[in-house]
């Protein structure tokens, strides 16, 4: 494949495109290029209009730069530049991950995990041995003793309402309505780290 070098005011994005790119993307995609440069060609037909690499092109213009490397395709016709638009897209989201590979990967890279799409807390996690992890978990949703004052207080609360809509007559106004809080577990919990429930401990 021979790429050439193209000015980025050659190009002209397609009337429409498949792949969506998010703000946190194009950070990505920027934090990418400014760490390995552009490792892959911008694809085009002849025109000069963007067949693959939409989200490259535009990190590259918001980072100032003039050129890119550039993979020209002749002689398609407009259906085969939709279908190598739709390929291009689809091929990719077929693959899966090795998770072994990948620790592997994450383990041996140590304190250096500054890689671009990933956020480097989440892949301490994912290496951090049995120790760090129950230290990490025994630290989520500790109760202070000012929190524990506060729900025995509303539950104190609660109960004295409930007494006293108990001796109420039947039929007469509530008294205490819209007054009441939920009581709630007095004592430990954790967070569940995948789906964000209280776990009381």
């Amino acid at each position: 494949m021979k790429t050439v070098v193209k000015l980025l005011s050659e190009l002209k994005r397609p009337e429409r495109n498949v792949r969506m790119h998010t703000d946190k993307q194009l950070v990505e995609f920027r934090r990418s290029v400014e760490m390995f440069g552009q490792i892959r060609p911008i694809v085009c037909d002849e025109a000069g209009v963007i067949l693959a690499g939409n989200g490259l092109y535009e990190t590259l213009l918001s980072m100032g730069r003039t050129e890119a490397d550039c993979y020209v395709v002749e002689g398609l016709t407009e259906n085969e530049k939709k279908k190598l638009m739709l390929a291009d897209n689809r091929i990719f989201d077929l693959g899966v991950d090795d998770m072994k590979a990948f620790d592997e990967f994450i383990a041996e890279l140590g304190d250096d995990l500054d890689v671009p799409g990933f956020d480097d807390e989440l892949l301490r996690s994912l290496v951090a041995d049995e120790a760090e992890i129950d230290e990490m978990m025994s630290s989520y949703g500790l109760i202070t003793e000012e929190k524990k004052a506060e729900i025995a207080g509303a539950a104190e609360t609660y109960q004295k309402e409930e007494e006293a809509r108990a001796a109420q007559p039947a039929g007469a106004p509530d008294t205490n309505a819209g007054h009441t809080e939920e009581a709630q577990p007095v004592g430990k919990y954790v967070v569940c780290p995948k789906c964000g429930e209280k776990i009381w401990l």
